[in-house]
């Protein structure tokens, strides 16, 4: 039984999270590819919100789903559809179904059914319930309760063309006539997948390869009320680092556990795309470039392996290449999502520094620790390696320099360096032998941007107070 295709529709993907929890990293994934495909074809990227399930679907949660899209900056087209408020529909087609001939109700118990599989099993055959109502005369049916089934084919194959893994095919006698609508009248998921996305128009199913099986039985309700069937695409599932599936342990976290570590959503999306999908031999791109080139034929079959320090060396180099102004935006989004308050003057110096800054930096929260001479209050707390460095022979150097610098009448790096320089050399030591003890009395730190630039973002009333502190002038 050959697949059927999508014409060249315009293109429209769709997102279809359920909300029982938050938006995992595969769920963002999958999003992801949606998104891209969707973007790269000038296409619409729908969101749907499976919430039939209302013991454990939650308003809480379909926010966190928004919020985590947000984020990332993966943007949907219209609405969020709520599957929930279109039950009526979903039960329409079952009865459409029916009315075609298509499906049929059967009145089996639960009791019958499980003796049928008991059966079977016990006779050796597949366990697959053989309803007795399938064909049976309308005339003798009982006055019941039953559900609507699937006429399910009985002979030949039933093969789903995949855009990822290929045809793959199943024999007719292994599809069971699948439960359509329950006896208390509401649909099954799988009904009410094939009804929505047709009625949205979606032309392209891309979603992990554990719904392949799903594929196949959809496929016979598009066949059965008529419908084109979408084009499908089943992406392998994501791998932690030791090829195991996908956990807590190794990152299977909600996509706001990323935001709150420091990772950029530009970074996310590339390592994201990057997890089975490829573009030669290209790692770092932009979200930009990634529209232009994303297609499906370059989505690999084997489950991608994710990988912490690779999606932080990754973050770096997207903290390196922002442009500075974007960069600060971010960085002040994550402050204020981390409850972190810098003042005006603060954040006017945090700017100015951003440049050195970020070029050390492979998270948000590592920018802010390198930003810390900038954000603390006086007198510094060193570090214990900023702290080894103010001995008393380098607080006393520190002492003597500080009214050089008290007479400095340009404050810019290059002439402090000068008078650094100058200083050095008249006590007869290198350069390092200053700087290293300026830089902890000034930042606190034994590592930071380079100290002429620390001390002209500071500027000269700061600079020479914490060097007060580190190093008062004798008495």
């Amino acid at each position: 039984m050959p697949a059927e295709t999508a014409s060249a529709a315009p293109v429209v993907t769709r997102f279809a999270p359920s909300p029982t929890g938050f938006l995992h990293i595969g769920g963002a994934r999958t999003a992801l590819f949606n998104w891209l495909f969707a973007r790269h074809h000038g296409g619409r990227f729908l969101l749907r919100i499976e919430d039939t399930d209302r013991a454990r679907s939650t308003p809480e949660a379909t926010e966190a789903i928004f919020e985590g899209l947000r984020w990332l900056g993966l943007d949907w087209d219209g609405e969020a559809l709520s599957q929930f408020s279109r039950v009526a529909r979903h039960a329409e087609v079952a009865h459409e179904m029916l009315a075609r001939g298509a499906a049929y109700k059967c009145f089996a118990t639960k009791e019958e059914i499980d003796a049928f599989r008991e059966a079977a099993k016990g006779a050796g055959r597949p366990p697959l319930f053989l309803s007795p109502w399938r064909d049976a005369d309308p005339a003798t049916h009982p006055d019941a309760p039953y559900v609507i089934r699937l006429k399910a084919p009985r002979e030949g194959q039933v093969t789903v063309e995949d855009k990822v893994q290929g045809t793959v095919t199943w024999a007719a006698d292994q599809m069971d006539d699948l439960i359509l609508l329950r006896s208390d009248g509401t649909p099954v998921y799988m009904l009410a997948v094939v009804v929505d996305d047709h009625d949205m128009g979606v032309t392209h199913i891309i979603r992990g390869d554990d719904h392949l099986t799903n594929a196949a039985r959809q496929s016979l309700i598009y066949r059965a009320m008529g419908w084109e069937i979408p084009v499908f695409a089943h992406i392998p599932l994501i791998h932690g680092p030791d090829g195991a599936k996908l956990s807590k342990r190794h990152g299977a976290l909600g996509v706001e556990a990323y935001r709150d570590m420091g990772y950029l959503p530009e970074a996310m999306r590339n390592y994201l795309a990057r997890l089975g999908w490829s573009h030669g031999d290209d790692e770092f791109f932009s979200t930009e470039q990634a529209i232009e080139w994303f297609n499906l034929e370059s989505i690999g079959r084997s489950p991608a392996r994710f990988d912490f320090v690779k999606l932080e060396n990754l973050n770096g180099q997207h903290i390196r290449a922002m442009e500075d102004d974007a960069l600060m935006a971010e960085l002040i989004n994550y402050c204020a999502a981390q409850n972190i308050v810098i003042d005006a003057q603060r954040r006017a110096a945090l700017r100015q520094a951003l440049p050195g800054l970020k070029e050390r930096a492979r998270m948000l929260p590592q920018l802010l620790d390198l930003a810390y001479y900038i954000l603390a209050d006086r007198p510094l707390a060193p570090d214990p390696k900023a702290a080894a460095l103010m001995d008393a022979d380098a607080c006393a150097t520190l002492a003597r320099l500080t009214p050089h610098l008290q007479n400095a009448s340009d404050w810019t790096a290059g002439k402090l360096e000068e008078i650094v320089r100058s200083f050095a050399e008249g006590e007869g030591l290198k350069l390092g032998k200053v700087a290293q003890p300026l830089r902890a009395a000034l930042t606190g730190r034994a590592v930071s941007p380079g100290v002429f630039d620390v001390m002209e973002t500071l500027g000269k009333a700061e600079s020479l107070a914490r060097l007060g502190d580190a190093a008062p002038a004798p008495a």
